[in-house]
């Protein structure tokens, strides 16, 4: 009798866990991750037209070129400080609408704020009083403009990639999955972004823009922020709804948008901003060196995407802002080049998944930052050519000159695909053993992203001025940091075990 007690007791209490335990996760199908990740195309349609236009334009309105990388310290300060705010309180969040989804309608709303400033900067410092060369009013507007966009940039892109690794939980492949998805829809952002860009006819659909205080290239800067406007809306809108979170706080597991213990781990281990710090004694040796390759990753693309269609219209084209159409032309050109860029990189984003799984994401993530230096290379070696021909000053360049630019912008997408997913993906899957959220967790990696933009947007200008101005000189040092990224990313990030293909439900 007493061994059948036993029995029957040992029988009660597996009961008692099978009840006990929750219902097996649902897992989020990928045609909604692919919905949800829509809105950074809407995002990076801003951000194409910021990296292309914004340089240029401020030296129009009358920044010398030494100091135009200053007007980009926002975005760093801003990163440096808002994402990891934003992570913490995303990660908290208890509104009914979700811990992300408010976060993100918050950002969209910003950015649609701050393009219009920043489109009708010019028009404003001229009601202010503004004439002439040197538009100090419409410089004001622009940069208050210009920060409020960084802010809602960063206030928008974490807490959706938060959102896509609350969806895909712990299963390593669909959170590199979703990142591609991201990823792509950037690609499709850049593309139309840039392509908008380089378009010089928007004033003569949109002739309302054109005013007296707001020339044909204004102009058309204006008209393709309102596009932006009307792309953020649409993207922001299918994002939002695909996604429907439930509410921090909800005891439905079983939901497949809740995420597994979030309760004890925002409550226990993740930190404040002043706290994030403290976390790093707690990384191991491997997420040290992500931080590590991403800071020098970082170090070299950010002179690129701060100066790329600067470099065509002054190196390439020869010109100056506000001296003859060589410049505006070279600007133009140069988002074409980046047009291609995006589109390349829409492609790597689709193949991502695969050239991971065989190769490991380090390796592949190393090989694309040795890549990055070789174009950097190029491209110094080009504007030695281009400085030894004789039309500069008073001739457009040769094709030949011009289609090695855009070879170079084009091949550049590749390494900047893996940039914008790789990284995010590495870091989400490591950081989760420590209890840290979504949220916070990007924000780690995001402090690895601003720090050396901050000092590239200080020290840039001055260095290129150090050498008889130009961007050259910004990217030799951005070859350089791209090179070591790349060697230790080889080297250093341990390769995962391959893993057979499998399909994804």
């Amino acid at each position: 009798m007493p061994q059948d007690e036993r029995q029957r007791s040992k029988s009660r209490a597996s009961t008692s866990r099978a009840v006990a335990r929750p219902p097996a996760r649902a897992k989020v199908p990928l045609r909604k991750l692919l919905k949800v990740a829509s809105v950074a195309g809407g995002i990076q349609f801003g951000w194409a037209l910021q990296l292309s236009l914004l340089t240029p334009y401020v030296q129009e309105l009358g920044i010398p070129h030494a100091w135009a990388s200053i007007i980009w310290l926002c975005g760093p300060v801003s990163g440096l400080f808002v994402q990891p705010l934003v992570g913490h309180f995303s990660d908290r969040c208890t509104s009914r609408f979700g811990r992300r989804r408010p976060f993100i309608v918050g950002g969209a709303i910003s950015i649609a704020v701050a393009v219009l400033l920043i489109g009708h900067s010019a028009d404003i410092g001229w009601l202010l009083g503004d004439r002439g060369d040197f538009r100090p009013r419409a410089i004001a507007v622009f940069v208050f403009g210009f920060w409020i966009l960084d802010v809602a940039n960063n206030m928008t892109q974490g807490p959706c990639r938060a959102l896509l690794a609350d969806l895909t939980g712990k299963d390593h492949r669909r959170t590199r999955v979703a990142n591609a998805y991201f990823s792509l829809f950037m690609a499709v952002g850049n593309i139309l972004g840039y392509a908008t860009g380089s378009f010089s006819g928007w004033f003569k659909i949109l002739p309302f823009t054109l005013t007296s205080a707001c020339n044909v290239d204004c102009a058309n800067l204006k008209s393709a922020f309102f596009l932006d406007v009307i792309f953020i809306v649409i993207t922001t809108c299918i994002s939002t709804s695909a996604a429907h979170e439930v509410p921090l706080g909800s005891r439905d597991q079983s939901a497949p948008f809740s995420e597994e213990g979030h309760e004890q781990s925002s409550d226990v281990h993740e930190a404040f901003l002043w706290e994030l710090f403290g976390t790093f004694r707690y990384f191991s040796g491997t997420i040290w060196i992500i931080l590590i390759v991403t800071a020098l990753t970082w170090l070299g693309w950010f002179p690129f995407l701060l100066f790329d269609t600067d470099w065509m219209g002054r190196e390439i084209y020869g010109g100056e802002p506000n001296e003859g159409q060589n410049y505006a032309t070279g600007v133009r050109m140069g988002a074409l080049g980046l047009m291609l860029n995006s589109v390349v990189l829409g492609i790597t984003s689709v193949l991502m998944e695969k050239l991971c799984r065989k190769w490991g994401a380090g390796f592949i993530w190393g090989i694309s930052n040795i890549l990055m230096a070789l174009c950097f290379l190029a491209m110094l070696i080009l504007y030695y050519v281009a400085i030894h021909m004789d039309y500069r000053g008073h001739d457009l360049p040769p094709n030949g000159i011009v289609i090695a630019a855009l070879i170079i912008f084009t091949i550049l997408g590749g390494p900047l695909a893996i940039t914008y997913s790789v990284p995010y993906a590495l870091v989400s899957i490591r950081t989760e053993s420590l209890g840290l959220g979504q949220g916070l967790s990007l924000g780690v990696l995001n402090l690895a992203i601003v720090i050396p933009q901050i000092v590239v947007s200080m020290g840039s200008g001055p260095w290129d001025q150090l050498f008889g101005g130009g961007n050259s000189p910004a990217f030799a040092v951005g070859g350089i940091s791209a090179l070591a990224g790349g060697l230790i990313a080889i080297l250093a990030i341990p390769r995962s075990s391959a893993q057979k293909p499998r399909a994804l439900p």
